[in-house]
């Protein structure tokens, strides 16, 4: 690419940022800045656009941590977004410039966190033969379980019994627009007794961002009567429903809960979305498997989408310049 030219993002640009998010082929709205800057305050912003004789064309969502850049540690994924029509060797030369900016900021390290190609809306690897290119090394592997929304579900026995149990138990299953409930009765307790940990957004947090994309975040609880039982927040991108902070009560294998919710998420979604990710099922930066988990949302008929992490030197760029035949 010639007259291809690296910058910092500013503040005056969010709005460009956002439209160019919304154009892009590989996007989803976890990099309009509404969302990435709900968290200003705990990141470092470090995000990049990237020009070819003053058109942008890529933009890359990150943040600095000393002397390392993450993209970006504060979002589920990231990596290098681009204009569609964008070819591999274009966004060969996107990293290359990249990563010599980056060198010359007095950053020695690119942590990349690729984005699942199931978010995209058409193939786009090319950062990822970038990356092996330039010598990246992949520091980390999670595993989505993921159901193809555009099959025929198969389900387990133990999935349809679960189901059929909350039927008997009379739930009944509501969109909630205040998280507040479900965080301080299900998700906060329950993450407590069996992890030990928080959810990393507060009730207030996932309201703000609720009220900011209420076509994107949804809340789903499971009912018994007016008490909840049973819940998970939605983002929903173009393609992909992805079910966070799955959680229920006690009573959750009695009731079948959680098998009942899903049922009726994956009903409500079938032939509007084409993807269900159920998440990962990983802990240890992907060295280890939670067994259980991954079992239950195997059990829906999800299959395994790989989500992956590198790590590459900056000063690298030159592995980058003399690519090409």
């Amino acid at each position: 690419m010639k007259n291809l030219t690296v910058r910092r993002y500013d503040a005056p640009s969010a709005e460009k940022w956002n439209a160019f998010i919304g154009s892009a082929r590989n996007a989803t709205f976890l990099f309009d800045r509404g969302y990435m800057d709900y968290h200003s305050d705990r990141f470092e912003d470090f995000s990049l656009i990237l020009e070819e004789n003053g058109e942008w064309v890529g933009v890359l969502p990150a943040n600095r941590e000393g002397e390392k850049v993450v993209t970006h540690g504060g979002l589920t994924y990231g990596g290098l977004v681009y204009k569609d029509g964008m070819k591999l060797a274009g966004v060969i030369d996107m990293l290359e410039a990249v990563l010599r900016f980056l060198a010359s900021q007095g950053v020695s390290t690119l942590r990349w966190k690729c984005t699942p190609s199931i978010y995209h809306a058409k193939p786009s690897q090319e950062a990822e033969y970038a990356l092996f290119l330039a010598g990246a090394t992949l520091v980390r592997r999670d595993t989505l379980s993921v159901l193809d929304l555009a099959l025929t579900p198969r389900f387990s026995t133990d999935r349809k019994a679960g189901h059929k149990r909350g039927e008997k138990a009379f739930l009944h299953v509501k969109r909630v627009l205040d998280p507040t409930v479900f965080w301080e009765e299900v998700l906060v307790p329950s993450l407590n007794e069996r992890h030990d940990v928080q959810p990393v957004h507060t009730a207030a947090e996932m309201r703000l961002l609720m009220e900011r994309f209420p076509d994107h975040i949804h809340l789903y609880i499971a009912f018994d009567g007016d008490r909840p039982v049973a819940g998970t927040v939605l983002y929903l991108s173009e393609y992909v429903v992805h079910s966070q902070y799955i959680a229920a009560d006690a009573e959750r294998h009695k009731n079948g809960s959680l098998d009942f919710l899903h049922f009726h998420l994956l009903s409500q979604f079938t032939g509007k979305k084409r993807w269900f990710d159920f998440g990962i099922s990983n802990e240890a930066d992907g060295q280890k498997l939670n067994g259980g988990l991954s079992y239950w949302k195997e059990s829906f008929g999800c299959g395994t989408v790989t989500h992956d992490f590198y790590e590459v030197a900056t000063a690298h760029h030159a592995r980058l310049q003399n690519v090409f035949l």
